[in-house]
């Protein structure tokens, strides 16, 4: 699949299970608004800056900022691969702080799969060191496209918008 198709598949599935995600959302203000690449080997990568908003202890991301960014991460993986999951179960290891005022980057890629489950792992890098991973249980939800569609189609017939 070429990384064109696959990037609009990306946005497709990302717009229409979660269109105001707190991490990749373009649409949500006080968000993160992240945007996720897809690789070569399957992988998805962003960089983002690391602001202050996201302080918790001074000079440092807020642990719990910097878990929904890795979880996010190993969603877009997911969307990479036209799935809609769901994270059934996360562990993320804290292995060195990540300072604000600087960027940093994101990865995940698909460790293992048994459908409908998959074992994804993700990972922040900054300054070339790894401060961040996470390991992330996954459980495939398709029908979540199709919940998103009907929901979507009974505000329209509510609100006379269709």
């Amino acid at each position: 699949m070429s990384i064109g198709i696959e990037k609009n598949m990306i946005a497709n599935i990302s717009s229409r299970v979660h269109p105001n995600c707190i991490v990749c959302s373009p649409a949500n203000t006080k968000g993160l608004k992240l945007r996720f690449a897809s690789g070569s080997d399957g992988s998805t990568t962003a960089t983002f800056a690391c602001h202050e908003a996201l302080e918790g202890y001074l000079g440092v991301m807020h642990g719990g900022v910097i878990s929904s960014i890795l979880d996010g991460a190993m969603t877009h993986c997911m969307f990479a691969r036209g799935k809609t999951a769901v994270t059934a179960e996360m562990s993320t290891r804290f292995r060195h702080p990540i300072l604000v005022r600087q960027s940093a980057t994101v990865s995940a890629r698909i460790k293992r799969s048994s459908h409908p489950l998959y074992l994804l792992e993700a990972k922040i890098v900054q300054a070339g060191q790894v401060k961040a991973t996470a390991i992330g249980k996954f459980l495939d939800q398709p029908d979540l496209l199709i919940r998103r569609h009907i929901s979507h189609e009974r505000v329209c017939l509510h609100n006379n918008t269709r």
